[in-house]
């Protein structure tokens, strides 16, 4: 039992910075694949919110589908159906209507 610990105690092991380069590449990879395409998705989201103009269609968070009557700085009026206006909030608004997210792409 002494000499394990001896031998594990040892100098001439690899440096500390090689034992952690596997997990540095583990975290590397993971922020590529996983968190870059998130971030370039709300981007793309937030640019769409700021040029929400009247007569846009759009696809509520919820599932509703409306056009846009009025916008304003942190909320949009949309109009559902015939006499019925809904006003929601801006982040709300998951895209345009007919856009490819809205049917079930990436």
């Amino acid at each position: 039992m002494t000499t394990y610990l001896l031998v594990a105690a040892a100098p001439g092991g690899p440096p500390a910075i090689m034992q952690l380069m596997p997990l540095v590449m583990i975290f590397l990879v993971f922020y590529f694949i996983m968190w870059m395409p998130i971030r370039k998705k709300q981007k793309a989201l937030e640019q769409l919110l700021g040029s929400l103009k009247k007569g846009d269609r759009v696809v509520t968070s919820g599932g509703l589908y409306g056009e846009v009557v009025k916008t304003d700085d942190s909320t949009v009026i949309l109009k559902l159906a015939e006499n019925v206006k809904v006003k929601f909030a801006k982040r709300a608004i998951a895209g345009l209507e007919g856009s490819p997210e809205d049917q079930g792409g990436n």
